[in-house]
Parts: C-alpha cells; structure tokens; sequence
C-alpha cells in the first residue's frame, strides 16, 4: 500500500501599502492597495492620519507571509500602527516572513508604532523593518516584543527570532538593529534576558533628537521595567526590559505621549 503524502498546510500571504500626498489636514490619500490577509484603514488624525494595519489572518505561522508599506511624500506627517498585537504561533513549515518598508519625503515625519509582537512556542519569525528618509526628514519607530502571555501561563521552550530594524537617510544607514533571539537566550542569565519576558525598542531620528534624553530619562518610573536610554547625531534610543508585557506597554505609552505631539493612536486605548 502506498502511503499518501501529508497534506499541505494553506499558506496566509498578505500586502497592503498606503500612499499620501499632503493635504488640507497634512496629508491625504493618494494609493491604498490591499492584498490577501493585510488590510489597511486611513483615519483623520489631528497632526497628520492615522494609518491602521490589520493582519486578517489573526496570527503568523511557518510559511505565511506580510508585508506593510507606507510612502510619505514631501511635507506629510503620519502615524501608523496595528489595530491588535501581532501573533507568531508554532511553525512546523520554516519561518513566518515579514516584511515592512517606508519612506519620508523631504521635510515629513512618520510616527511607526506598531503594538506588540507576541511570540508563542516553537514560532519561528524572520521579520525586516525599513525606514527611508529624505535628507530633512524624521521618524519614531517603535518595536516591542512578548515571549508568551504571562497571564495565560504561557512559557516558551523553544522559540527562533530574526527581527533586523533599518532606518536609513539618503541611501546611508542612521540606525541598524539586527537581533537573533534563539531558544538559548531564554535561560542565558542577566547579560541577555535575565527574568525578562517582553522586550522593546523607540527610536527618534530628527533634529534635536539626542536633547530630548533627560525628558525621556525623566519618564523611566514604570515600576518593574529596567529601562535606559541613549541621544547621540540626531538619534534618542531607548530599551526596555519587563517580566510582563503590560507594564512593558504602559511605559511605551508615557514615552510615547512626551515624544510626539497629540493623543496616542486611537487603535491603542480601546
């Protein structure tokens, strides 16, 4: 008898980019195109819109893949985010890929602050994150990630992580962060994790930048979070390190709101 061969998982794959010229209200509309499982919605924000991501597949698996693109032109200012947290579950077919490219024009500022990644057992992510920027434009990006849900006893064993964050100017890199979180760094002691189960990164590339460290310095209270921060050649970066993600999340928040001007994203009070 022969033996029949083991069916083939479908695969999710989604695209959506999002394009704006300026407009009476800093920005407007000018291409939305959707494919597969990413959507994305455009709201009215009070500085600039809101652009909201959405992943319809509810989640992440080997094989899959995403991928998210914003194109700013001359003068515009946006805000852009996920409507929920991203979720990474078991891989049993390779890696799940995801792909994220912007780009500025000339005087225009992106605020991408993408809610949490949460990683599940055995998931294996591959994730690239691209910002290009004019020669006198700015950017905030943020990346945040939780190694299991706490709350829901959840604990990883074995997890594979390759997130690699590029913010370039001109051509030229301004900001690199490749990471390889392996299932060894889980257990690998206070030099890479420690008790630590949610992890993140904020960056602010724009004039200025470096001067805002005290003011962010001054927002480093949320209590058990380990958190530091950096200024140097137009750049702030902050890393924070928590057990949990939730206090992990109210402090991107109080950073978040003493970092860019107006109300949080709506997306992240509901």
């Amino acid at each position: 008898m022969t033996a029949c061969p083991a069916p083939l998982h479908q695969r999710s794959h989604g695209a959506a980019h999002v394009a704006l010229l300026p407009g009476p209200a800093g920005a407007r509309l000018d291409r939305l195109h959707q494919a597969g499982s990413a959507k994305a919605f455009v709201h009215p924000g009070a500085f600039g819109p809101e652009v909201v991501f959405l992943n319809t597949s509810g989640g992440l698996a080997g094989g899959d893949t995403l991928a998210y693109r914003i194109d700013l032109a001359a003068g515009c200012r946006a805000t852009a985010t996920t409507q929920t947290a991203e979720r990474a579950y078991r891989s049993a077919d390779g890696a799940a890929h995801v792909t994220v490219r912007h780009s500025v024009g000339g005087g225009g500022h992106l605020d991408w602050l993408p809610q949490e990644t949460i990683l599940y057992d055995s998931s294996h992510l591959v994730r690239e994150t691209e910002i290009d920027l004019a020669e006198d434009a700015s950017c905030l990006m943020l990346e945040a990630i939780v190694l299991g849900r706490i709350a829901m006893g959840e604990t990883l064993a074995d997890v594979t992580l390759r997130d690699t964050r590029r913010i370039m100017r001109l051509g030229r890199p301004v900001l690199i962060e490749p990471l390889h979180l392996g299932t060894e760094a889980l257990t690998a002691g206070p030099a890479i994790l420690g008790a630590a189960r949610a992890f993140a990164t904020l960056a602010l590339v724009a004039p200025g930048a470096s001067d805002a460290v005290e003011r962010a310095r001054a927002e480093l209270t949320e209590e058990g979070v380990t958190s530091g921060a950096s200024g140097f050649d137009g750049k702030l970066v902050i890393r924070l390190m928590a057990a949990d993600g939730w206090p992990l999340k109210r402090q991107i928040m109080r950073l978040v709101s003493v970092l860019r001007p107006g109300p949080l994203p709506r997306v992240w009070q509901i």
